[in-house]
């Protein structure tokens, strides 16, 4: 863990909400992995704030983040030039040395997959879940990233009307069912709310899938200091802290 100092490049608004900031610190993107995180400091506020990394290539380190509060209002204000000061690259990413990926993503857990998308090298697949279309964000990355993307919308406004469990059990009923001649899935990686995690736990289990999850929790100390961000595994009393010991757990692992 490091704490590092990166000029922004930019920071603007691509959704609702939303904003995409760029941030040239060349030590911290030759060390990120897919799945990790860095602790941002905002303003005076005692408590940094993590943000998952949505790519990092060229030197740079691409954070693509909500305004969800009084710390990420701060963030979203910076100007190209400015310092960002951040502790990271932290945390365990995901493992994607199997072959064949199915990524899958629940509004803001859309971002970090796209750094994984770009890591399994056209391996992979999405299925992504938003509230409605105008919060559907980085379909375009995704499109270059992967073979086939895959949407849905809580209104339908795009993509189909319903839940992202949707495609992710089609295809994976597509993927077991198509004979010698498919091209099953070796692993599932998915980023978002609870209630989807587990749902997509309980798919990639019930066809036989390895199944990543990366764990949406709310953080203090981001370096394990502190309990505030534990979860409970399997086993009596098992626990671990998802800064720590994730936010990528294996899913088996996980007490739901």
């Amino acid at each position: 863990m490091k704490q590092m100092n990166a000029k922004i490049l930019r920071n603007d608004q691509i959704a609702p909400d939303f904003f995409d900031l760029r941030a040239d610190c060349p030590e911290a993107a030759a060390e990120a992995k897919p799945g990790q995180f860095v602790h941002i400091l905002t303003g005076d506020k005692p408590l940094r704030r993590p943000i998952s990394i949505c790519d990092a290539e060229n030197g740079t380190l691409r954070f693509v983040y909500e305004v969800r509060g009084e710390g990420t209002g701060l963030l979203s204000g910076m100007k190209p030039g400015e310092n960002l000061d951040f502790l990271g690259p932290l945390g365990n990413g995901f493992d994607l040395s199997s072959g064949n990926v199915l990524l899958v993503g629940g509004g803001l857990g859309a971002p970090p997959l796209l750094y994984a998308a770009k890591a399994c090298k056209g391996k992979a697949e999405v299925a992504l879940g938003f509230r409605t279309k105008t919060t559907a964000i980085l379909l375009d990355d995704f499109k270059k990233e992967t073979n086939r993307v895959f949407i849905a919308t809580d209104d339908g406004t795009l993509g189909i009307h319903g839940l992202v469990s949707e495609p992710v059990r089609n295809r994976l009923a597509e993927s077991v069912g198509a004979g010698a001649s498919a091209r099953p899935f070796d692993l599932v990686c998915a980023c978002g709310p609870i209630p989807m995690l587990k749902a997509t736990a309980a798919l990639a289990h019930e066809y036989g899938v390895r199944c990543l999850v990366s764990l949406e929790e709310r953080m203090a100390c981001g370096i394990g200091a502190c309990l505030v961000c534990a979860c409970a595994l399997k086993g009596q009393s098992q626990y671990a802290q998802v800064c720590k010991g994730g936010p990528v757990f294996d899913a088996e692992k996980l007490d739901w």
